[in-house]
């Protein structure tokens, strides 16, 4: 199954209610949490990990991980939208942007899935669960790295580049293939540039910081597990090598 429309926009920007749109419209749409949350899709991330080692423009079997879907928006997908619209060359290209600009943005990607970089509790994690392991390694290099060009510990150099990514995309993307869109202008747009009907319900607007959160927080606890059962191993090593002294004496 070719894609018909691929999101170039940054993660933080609505694409997650621009996934629950297009799904509800009968667009099968490839996201982050199709990753993450689908059991059928467990490989994906082992792939996405494989192109965030490999070069910028490299081809892949992308439909691998995208055979299922006529629609891909967010990370990762939207890391390569370059390579796909040159695997998917019929396709249209939506580019996402925050409702309240790019300091927003900004503000909004930090406190949320930047954990991955910003966090020694998901580092820690990281160094004992082969999953968090593979996803932070996956985000480092496709996600921070290139998407993002190692930008994110500056916010500066991260606003400029949210600005320039917008600006690259419009040059490279014909006019009458590309809707620069914000998820708060709701269907009318969205089905206009997709020859589609407007439904009659409300365009969902669907935010999870606080799933993110809470998932942060249950970093913050396992980590503090790691370190709980750290200290009692090595309290317990301390308690065997008083012991093994006595004994000699």
């Amino acid at each position: 199954m070719a894609l018909q429309l691929i999101g170039a926009g940054f993660g933080r920007t609505g694409t997650l209610s621009l996934y629950t749109a297009l799904n509800s419209l009968g667009l099968p749409c490839y996201h982050m949490v199709e990753v993450l949350q689908n059991r059928a899709n467990r490989h994906h991330l082992a792939f996405w990990r494989r192109v965030g080692h490999g070069q910028p423009g490299e081809p892949y079997p992308w439909d691998e991980v995208l055979g299922d879907y006529v629609a891909a928006v967010d990370n990762p997908a939207s890391c390569v939208w370059r390579e796909l619209l040159e695997a998917n060359p019929g396709a249209k290209v939506i580019l996402t942007l925050h409702p309240r600009g790019a300091e927003a943005w900004y503000e909004s990607t930090l406190d949320t899935i930047y954990f991955s970089e910003r966090m020694w509790q998901f580092q820690l994690l990281a160094a004992v669960s082969p999953f968090a392991r593979a996803l932070g390694d996956m985000t480092h290099h496709l996600v921070w790295q290139r998407a993002h060009r190692g930008t994110m510990a500056n916010r500066q150099a991260a606003i400029d580049h949210y600005l320039q990514h917008i600006e690259e995309v419009k040059a490279a993307v014909p006019p009458e293939r590309l809707l620069v869109y914000s998820v708060d202008q709701g269907w009318g747009p969205l089905c206009a540039f997709l020859n589609l009907p407007a439904p009659e319900t409300p365009f969902p607007h669907v935010n999870d910081r606080a799933e993110i959160k809470a998932t942060i927080g249950l970093i913050n606890l396992a980590a503090l597990g790691i370190i709980g059962v750290g200290a009692l191993g090595l309290a317990g090593l301390g308690w065997l090598a008083l012991g093994a002294g006595r004994f000699r004496r």
